[in-house]
């Protein structure tokens, strides 16, 4: 395990734990929202190509304000399956230990600085669209 104290844990996972409830609140609310205000009702009321393509933008920005979300609680978990496995704080590609400031920035760090760095070139195109 890295060289993470006890109490930098502890503190990690307070934090952790507490974005995860938040989160689950947030998506929450966003679900109770978007159905009380259904994407046909905003189509029904439209009038012209513009205020479909307004109605279509909000609905497109409630499922992209989910899907961010979502993606984030799976990255707290991810973080905190690594803190009951007693591998947080270790680089999951080279195994090297992840500076304490960076878990203090983004507590759900999964590599260090150097193959973070990596990763992002290597797939910084993957899935991009292209016309």
């Amino acid at each position: 395990m890295s060289s993470l104290s006890p109490a930098q844990i502890a503190t990690l996972e307070n934090a952790l734990v507490a974005r995860r409830n938040a989160l689950l609140a947030e998506v929450r609310e966003e679900l109770i929202r978007t159905g009380e205000q259904h994407y046909i009702d905003l189509a029904g009321r439209v009038t012209d190509s513009g205020d479909q393509a307004v109605a279509d933008l909000i609905a497109d920005l409630d499922a992209a304000h989910i899907d961010r979300d979502i993606t984030e609680l799976r990255e707290i978990d991810a973080a905190l399956g690594r803190i009951w496995a007693q591998t947080y704080g270790d680089c999951i590609d080279c195994g090297a230990d992840i500076d304490v400031a960076r878990l203090e920035a983004y507590p759900t760090a999964a590599r260090c600085v150097r193959c973070q760095t990596q990763h992002e070139h290597t797939y910084a195109h993957t899935g991009t669209p292209r016309l």
